[in-house]
């Protein structure tokens, strides 16, 4: 077996030699970048430090379009993105490569080749539930082209090895583990305590939907904002790209966050999908997703920057904004020798026990990257 396919887990000799060789490279860059300036942005207690060694991939596999990422209960980083080898990369806090998902990962989803995972790759989220740990996959609508047939458009529950265990969306017949619904275009899923799953279709209907835990059908709202009335401003039941989703837990009654990212403001509703309130501003551009710690949101923001907010919705830090340096420039991997501290098209976000960030950026080679929390 190659390194494509799970390789912590079988390893040839060739496969030794591609990561003695990542290694090195790692290695070598590491102490290039020690060598130099670190790269901090932030300040005070909301300073983060650049980890320019974390990441790497060994010779051969490379990430695309980055998708996802979220930490899981032992630890682990878990990075998706839009390629075919790896579909999924799995890393220690320091990072070292522990496992990477790619041929296998497509058998189980269902799909004839690694060409259909990259095709419609999408959100991860993470989630606890009793004493297990399940991740839950949006993809996206792909395939179509030249009379080929549609795919993806599903949300899948796995466990942490990637076992399908249900399958809801786009599915040939309903069973006991799929179920049909009728999603054009689904983005992110959030877990409620309790259990409930919600689901947002952001690149398609702009409904966001309410499921039990057993996948009950609850309620439905949403509809696409008019062009006459985008903007922040926009009717509260209507979404322009209602990207991402989560349950807030930080206070006593839970609460609902929904980016509408094409309108520009984050939406909070009541987990019984009514409307509460709005948020926009200059801090809120494209927002994408996001991530709870500590008390405090962290909203990944493809108008290139990262925002961190507290339970009463103040900015408390805007992180990295990349527009003054970056606007009107294209995606390159010369952003990371000439402005390693901007960020470009932050997409998804997580945030490990000791605070430190790790980003994924929507272009072509993921720009995975850890910052450290470094509090000044």
């Amino acid at each position: 077996m190659n390194s494509d396919y799970l390789f912590p887990v079988r390893l040839n000799r060739r496969d030794f030699l591609k990561m003695s060789a990542a290694t090195l490279a790692a290695s070598t860059l590491a102490a290039r970048a020690e060598s130099a300036a670190p790269v901090r942005i932030g300040e005070g207690h909301w300073t983060y430090t650049l980890d320019p060694a974390w990441g790497r991939l060994p010779d051969g596999m490379d990430f695309g379009l980055g998708c996802g990422v979220v930490v899981d209960g032992k630890g682990r980083i878990v990075v998706t993105s839009r390629s075919q080898s790896p579909c999924v990369a799995i890393y220690d806090k320091a990072g070292t490569l522990l496992e990477t998902w790619s041929s296998d990962f497509a058998e189980k989803v269902g799909y004839p080749s690694t060409e259909e995972v990259a095709g419609s790759a999408h959100c991860i989220y993470w989630s606890k539930e009793g004493a297990d740990e399940f991740f839950y996959f949006t993809e996206n609508v792909a395939g179509g082209k030249d009379g080929a047939p549609k795919y993806g458009a599903r949300v899948y529950k796995t466990d942490l090895q990637g076992k399908i265990l249900y399958t809801i969306g786009n599915v040939p017949s309903e069973d006991a583990t799929h179920q049909k619904f009728d999603w054009t275009n689904p983005t992110d899923v959030a877990v409620a305590p309790n259990g409930d799953i919600y689901v947002v279709d952001g690149y398609g209907s702009q409904k966001v939907s309410h499921f039990d835990k057993t996948w009950k059908h609850i309620k439905t709202i949403g509809v696409k904002t008019d062009p006459k009335e985008k903007g922040p401003k926009a009717p509260n039941d209507t979404f322009n790209t209602c990207h991402g989703i989560w349950v807030d837990t930080r206070k006593s009654t839970l609460e609902l966050y929904i980016a509408d990212r094409a309108n520009s403001r984050l939406q909070v509703f009541t987990p019984e999908l009514e409307y509460k309130r709005t948020l926009s501003g200059d801090t809120v551009r494209n927002p994408c997703c996001f991530y709870q710690h500590e008390g405090h949101l962290y909203v990944p923001d493809l108008g290139a920057l990262v925002t961190i907010w507290d339970d009463q919705d103040n900015c408390v830090a805007k992180l990295g904004d990349g527009r003054p340096a970056l606007a009107g420039k294209k995606a390159s991997k010369d952003l990371d020798q000439t402005n390693p501290g901007a960020f470009f098209a932050p997409h998804a976000l997580t945030v490990d026990h000791e605070g430190s960030i790790y980003v994924v950026e929507w272009v072509g080679w993921g720009r995975v990257r850890k910052f450290q929390h470094t509090p000044a």
